[in-house]
């Protein structure tokens, strides 16, 4: 038990996070004409913010199933690097159903508060973890979604910025001391900027400008600026 509430404890700033932003996504889905019951089925069965966000988005624009498919494989691609890192520090007792249950709330603030751990994850750790950031993100999801109805429309716009300042803190630290990092996100942005400006590109279906701008920026990053090993 002391290892599920250190889990716990250290969830905490996360849970204060999550809670926000979800609560723009319940927000995002409801005044864009997704029920309240909806909102929070995507919010129980995908724990993946900007996942969740470009799904909703896509779906709104009547995108194909493929688009959808593969622009959300390619955004959450991520959690599936942080597993196998993660699960390098786990017990090989631990069995696979409970690895599986694991993997579910393998976010990337679980991940950065796990993989700092000095000594072995165990499954009550990371099940003090997971539980409260999961619980946060329903609760945020479902008072976003009826807090749509009531609010007025200045305040609800001004929901929209909570997702992307949370991920602006996420990176910011990183950001500012490398330049590796500076150069990739400088070259997301001007693919963004091109498919949202340039003429003729800028009717590019909205999932193939995140798979393109996604896929060549970090391209360029692996094959410009890789990762030496020690």
């Amino acid at each position: 038990m002391t290892s599920f509430f250190n889990g716990v404890r250290k969830s905490i700033p996360i849970v204060i996070g999550y809670i926000a932003a979800s609560f723009a996504f319940g927000v995002f889905c409801c005044t864009n004409g997704v029920t309240p019951l909806v909102s929070i089925l995507f919010s129980i069965t995908n724990l993946t913010s900007a996942g969740q966000f470009a799904g909703v988005k896509l779906m709104l624009e009547a995108a194909s199933l493929i688009e959808i498919g593969v622009t959300v494989l390619i955004i959450n691609l991520r959690y599936f690097l942080m597993s196998v890192s993660l699960s390098q520090r786990l017990d090989s007792s631990i069995p696979t159903w409970k690895r599986m249950l694991i993997g579910y709330g393998v976010t990337d603030e679980a991940f950065s508060v796990a993989i700092n751990e000095t000594e072995n994850v165990t499954p009550a750790f990371m099940a003090g973890i997971i539980i409260p950031e999961t619980i946060a993100w329903l609760l945020g999801t479902t008072l976003g979604a009826f807090a749509s109805t009531v609010l007025p429309a200045n305040v609800l716009n001004a929901c929209g910025i909570a997702l992307y300042a949370m991920f602006i803190a996420i990176f910011m630290p990183n950001f500012v001391q490398s330049t590796p990092m500076k150069i990739v996100i400088i070259i997301a942005l001007v693919f963004s900027f091109s498919f949202e400006y340039v003429p003729v590109v800028n009717q590019c279906p909205a999932g193939l400008k995140i798979i393109i701008g996604t896929v060549v920026a970090a391209l360029i990053g692996a094959i410009f600026f890789p990762i030496k090993e020690d």
